[in-house]
């Protein structure tokens, strides 16, 4: 069955969430649509609680609408459609009576370009989800310090909290971003190739970022490097799609099994740089 992409209705004044601990996400048969163009097809795919799960495969396959649909960004998009299921800690985030509001506030997102706010401040960006969300929270020097502690960025800035968030370079642009999506307590985060446009140190950074959210949030990332993918998760899911054929995961498993013996030929072929 089709679900219908409606805006719930927003939680006013929502209550300051517990500390996160990570959750588990669960996709089931999810297949999506623009219009009548069909981008995915019977994606089932774990996501364990406080695990880095890598979305691998060429470009146009579907990794970046899935990771959409994870958090019901999908939703937003004119026309948009799916059908399936994706559970967080088993509750449909599509069926349920959780509004929208909160669903993406337990599932954060991280883009590929790193979108700070240009005229607030290091500190207004971080609080910037708070706002956002309508969470009331008194403790605001305490939360932007560790936010950005545990974004990797604190003892960069400590110095410069009142400086222009666009004034930062990209790597740390990109890390204040995680530190903002952080400031609301997810229990996952999701990332679209946070580190593509990235120099070598400040991927290097991020991917220790990654590795020390992953004790207490759930991290699903979406990478085009090979590299990346094996030194940062523990599962991996390969996508592919055939022309003009919606994406589908051709398998899923520990990172280290597809990457030296999977059972598909085509996930060999790929991770080792054969085609895509």
């Amino acid at each position: 069955m089709t679900i219908a992409l409606d805006a719930h209705p927003t939680i006013p004044n929502p209550p300051v969430p517990p500390e996160s601990s990570g959750s588990s996400l669960v996709a089931r048969n999810v297949a999506a649509w623009f219009g009548g163009h069909q981008v995915l097809n019977n994606v089932s795919l774990d996501m364990p609680a406080r695990q880095v799960t890598a979305l691998i495969g060429p470009s146009g396959c579907g990794k970046s609408t899935f990771l959409r649909i994870l958090n019901r960004m999908h939703e937003l998009v004119p026309g948009a459609s799916l059908a399936g299921q994706i559970e967080l800690d088993g509750v449909d985030i599509y069926r349920s009576a959780v509004a929208v509001t909160e669903t993406r506030r337990r599932i954060g997102m991280v883009f590929q370009k790193p979108n700070p706010f240009p005229a607030m401040t290091v500190s207004e960006n971080v609080l910037a989800g708070l706002k956002l969300s309508g969470l009331k929270r008194s403790d605001h020097r305490e939360i932007v310090e560790s936010c950005l502690q545990r974004a990797g960025l604190w003892n960069e800035v400590k110095n410069r909290l009142g400086d222009a968030g666009g004034g930062l370079s990209g790597g740390q642009q990109q890390r204040l971003c995680i530190a903002r999506a952080l400031a609301v307590l997810p229990s996952v985060l999701l990332m679209d190739e946070p580190c593509s446009a990235l120099d070598p140190t400040s991927t290097r950074r991020i991917e220790e970022t990654i590795a020390e959210l992953s004790e207490t949030v759930t991290v699903v990332i979406v990478t085009h490097n090979m590299q990346q993918a094996q030194r940062v998760s523990n599962g991996c899911a390969f996508f592919l799609a055939a022309e003009n054929e919606p994406g589908y995961i051709v398998e899923s498993g520990p990172t280290e099994r597809l990457f030296s013996e999977p059972d598909d030929p085509r996930t060999l072929d790929y991770v080792r740089g054969r085609f895509g």
